[in-house]
Parts: C-alpha cells; structure tokens; sequence
C-alpha cells in the first residue's frame, strides 16, 4: 500500500526512497540514481548531497558515485536472523564443522563491530567456544576484515574515521593504514587471517558466504587454538569453509 499523497512531503519520500536503493546496490551515480527515482539529475543530486551531510551517504574519492554512509550501516539490521536463512545456514554450519574439525560461527556486520549469529563447537578437546549474539571490533577479527574488505574504502574510512585503532590484543591491527593495506590483500586472496587479533591464543580464518550488497552480507568463520591454526593450516580451512558456502547455492 503505497503513501498517502495528501500527507506526502515530496522530498523527504524522495530521501527515504533513494535510502532504501542502497539496501540493493553498493554504489549509486547521481545519473543512476535520478533514473531509478524518475526525477531530475539535480533533484538527484540535491537529495545525495544532503544524505551526505547527515552521513546516510558517502562519496567515492572519483566524486562521481556514492555509496551507503556510516548512519545508513548502522541502522541497517544484521542479516543472519531470519528464521529462514538460520535454517540454510544450520546445514552450512554442520557441514562446516565436519569438514574443518573446528569451530565455526556465521558473522554479520554491524558498524564497526561483527556480531555472531550462529555457531557449531569443535568435537576436539581443546576447543574455542561458539558465541552467538556476541559482538567484536570488525578490525580485529578475521569474519570483519573480510566483510569490511567487500566494502569501498570510503566506506571503511567512514566506520573509522580515526587513523588510530583501538587494540584488542597486542596483535590486533591499530592503524587504519595498516588496515586499508590488509584488506587490499584480502580481496585478492579471497578469505580473511586473525592471529591472535581478537582474543590471545586464537587464530580464525574466514571467507564470504552470502549476501550481495552490505545489508545481507555473512561471513563463515572457522577459529582454532594457535597450536593448530598456522598460516598453512588457516589455508586449508579457508578451502573447506568454501566448500560448506558453496551449499547455500545447491539449496
């Protein structure tokens, strides 16, 4: 049902509608945007400018596109919870277990921090922990370098604004900087490393699962004890966990 127009004010449905056209593309031209809207490029224009200033929107370093700004992430839900992806996701999971030993959890993003939101343990003795619900700094941890890595720099830049990162562990990453250059290799290499970034002691591995655009992205993480989760190990992993992902599209 669509709104009343009696009760419409033009410009403000113009704002909410163009909002809702980044839950569906990562990057927007004010050429594009005016053509999906079926307004004027400078109306376009006029209504990108102002998100920006509010920070629902974030400009490219080119000046030419413009993609989901920090209050826009922050107010976007975790995907993840949906009783229907939960049930996809659980076969995912379990078959994620058996294949790697270890365990393994699905991550959302959520502003600067990832948030769990489901898990299988280990059958091992010495173990890590499932936590679902639990929520951790994105830079710290292998499931939110990968995330941050899907998105633009101008975002990741945005959701830290300050080129100091605060440090979980005396590993963890503390530079922005130093961040931007890991995510570089991240997207080359197609899954993300935490050695002991996180919580000492622990190194995890993850690679992309689902979703398309930052709203509905997961990452599927596996974490061992350090003992067991060298570089070489983390590889493996990584190569397992692609093999359980790839499930979500057989379904």
């Amino acid at each position: 049902m669509g709104p009343n127009r009696n009760y419409t004010i033009e410009s403000l449905d113009t704002g909410l509608r163009l909002m809702q056209l980044f839950l569906a593309h990562d990057t927007l031209t004010v050429s594009e945007a005016a053509a999906l809207l079926c307004v004027g490029r400078s109306t376009a224009h006029r209504v990108l400018s102002t998100l920006e200033g509010r920070g629902f929107a974030i400009r490219d370093f080119s000046g030419r596109g413009y993609s989901a700004g920090p209050e826009l992430v922050r107010l976007g839900r975790p995907a993840g919870f949906g009783p229907a992806l939960r049930e996809r996701l659980a076969v995912v999971l379990e078959d994620a277990v058996l294949r790697t030993g270890e365990t393994v959890q699905c991550a959302a993003l959520s502003g600067d921090r990832i948030i769990v939101t489901d898990g299988r343990e280990s059958p091992l003795p010495v173990r890590v922990m499932p936590q679902p619900g639990s929520t951790h700094p994105a830079h710290a941890t292998s499931g939110g370098k990968l995330l941050l890595s899907r998105m633009t720099p101008e975002q990741v830049c945005a959701l830290f604004p300050r080129e100091e990162l605060p440090a979980a562990t005396p590993d963890t990453l503390v530079s922005r900087s130093a961040l931007l250059a890991e995510l570089q290799e991240i997207r080359s290499l197609g899954y993300a490393l935490s050695r002991g970034e996180s919580v000492r002691g622990m190194n995890t591995v993850a690679v992309p699962l689902t979703g398309s655009s930052w709203r509905d992205r997961l990452a599927l993480m596996a974490s061992a004890p350090a003992d067991r989760g060298d570089d070489a190990a983390l590889a493996r992993l990584a190569g397992e966990l692609r093999s359980s992902a790839a499930l979500l599209d057989t379904d």
